[in-house]
């Protein structure tokens, strides 16, 4: 008995490649090809210096950003020696090569650092590094990276493999600029929110600031205690933290969903979604391994891991969290080779109670501006899910911009 041949039937209008169908009229190319250089950072350790040029490794690019704040400097000579090999100029994409592995950053403004074992894709031009950005970031993108990752302690994707990354691009730059512009607009608005929500939490700070450390909150009559703490307005009190808040574990472990709706918050924030919340209201965490001290609010119905402890008591819960940031919870560390914050290392830390009626006029100036910020994450929520829904699509040409359509 024989059987026929079985074909797959390509649609008019596509080709098959390497990557899957792609409309005819696009190309397949390698980084090297697409880029003016791919490159990479040193593999040497340059000495810290307190006052310098900031390294950026691969730890410090995440979330499509480069974060200054964990990065050490380097002497100017070492940096100049560096970017011998590998500056980093406007319009550049960097990609994290060692540990986690994939990480992108666009970079939108004119740069002042160097690279370690961090990969450089120079595009020279807005609209072409953002292409790459976002075909780095999509699915097509990070199938690829996982395919090319090395190493079993330590993951790795080497330069020869950045170089020989296949892309797909499309043949009209106009496309190629019209695709980029759709996903722009979204990451633009979701950055304005964020930005927007970064002066509400320093608003907010500076209000708790004001009335709850410099003590100037209304109707104080600058009458003062003496206190373990130091001088306190007379009749404020101090307390301990376990006696004071309810502190519990989290209780759920990283189980995600790829198509979740409710965040599963970890030491460091959220680290992914699930279909199922253990927790239906506000949360204030506490990163109690991995990222130990961080403190997180989670707006919404969510999971909590293990790696967090969760801080409540009648209070409005907006007001511990700013409560906490005032607290020195680094005292709580305990552990050398493996940093934690137990709960029996929080409870003894001393702190200072207010009387009720200046917390609850304080929470009534503090109410809006939260629920500001609540609103202003579920948009950033809605904005991604709805760009991370369009990225595939248009970065194979599943779905096309109005007037490129073959």
């Amino acid at each position: 008995m024989t059987m026929a041949n079985q074909t797959t039937t390509i649609p008019k209008g596509w080709k098959t490649t390497t990557l899957g169908n792609i409309p005819e009229s696009w190309n397949l190319e390698i980084a090297e090809s697409y880029c003016e250089k791919v490159a990479d950072g040193t593999h040497a350790t340059p000495k810290p210096v307190e006052r310098g040029k900031h390294l950026i490794t691969s730890k410090h690019i995440k979330d499509g950003r480069v974060d200054l704040s964990s990065a050490y400097k380097i002497s100017e000579n070492d940096f100049i020696e560096i970017n011998k090999r590998s500056k980093v100029n406007q319009w550049d994409v960097l990609f994290s090569m060692i540990g986690t592995v994939g990480e992108i950053a666009l970079i939108d403004r004119v740069p002042d650092y160097a690279i370690k074992n961090v990969g450089l894709f120079k595009c020279g031009e807005e609209s072409r590094a953002k292409w790459l950005y976002y075909f780095l970031r999509g699915k097509i993108g990070q199938d690829e990276i996982q395919r090319r990752m090395n190493g079993t302690t330590q993951s790795y994707v080497t330069l020869g493999d950045l170089r020989s990354f296949p892309l797909i691009i499309p043949s009209s730059s106009t496309e190629l600029k019209a695709i980029v512009a759709v996903l722009s607009s979204l990451d633009d608005k979701i950055e304005l929110l964020r930005d927007q929500n970064k002066t509400l939490e320093a608003t907010a700070q500076a209000i708790f600031k004001e009335w709850f450390v410099n003590f100037n909150f209304p109707g104080a009559t600058g009458k003062t205690i003496d206190s373990e703490l130091g001088k306190i307005p007379e009749g404020w009190r101090v307390g301990k933290l376990g006696e004071e808040f309810k502190i519990e574990y989290g209780k759920s472990d990283k189980n995600f969903d790829a198509d979740g709706l409710h965040p599963v918050y970890g030491a460091g924030g959220i680290v992914g979604y699930s279909n199922f919340a253990d927790y239906r209201d506000y949360q204030v965490i506490i990163g109690c391994r991995g990222t130990c001290g961080n403190i997180t609010l989670a707006y919404e119905d969510s999971k909590i891991t293990h790696n967090s402890l969760i801080i409540s008591n009648d209070w409005f819960k907006p007001f511990i969290y700013l409560y906490l940031h005032s607290v020195d919870i680094e005292k709580a560390i305990t552990g050398s080779t493996q940093p934690q914050i137990t709960i029996g290392s929080l409870n003894n830390i001393e702190i200072l109670i207010p009387q009720n009626k200046i917390v609850s006029t304080f929470v009534e100036i503090i109410v809006p501006i939260f629920k500001k910020k609540r609103n202003n994450f579920c948009q950033i929520q809605t904005l991604s899910v709805f760009r991370d829904t369009l990225l595939p699509k248009l970065m194979k040409g599943e779905l096309r911009v109005s007037g490129f359509i073959d």
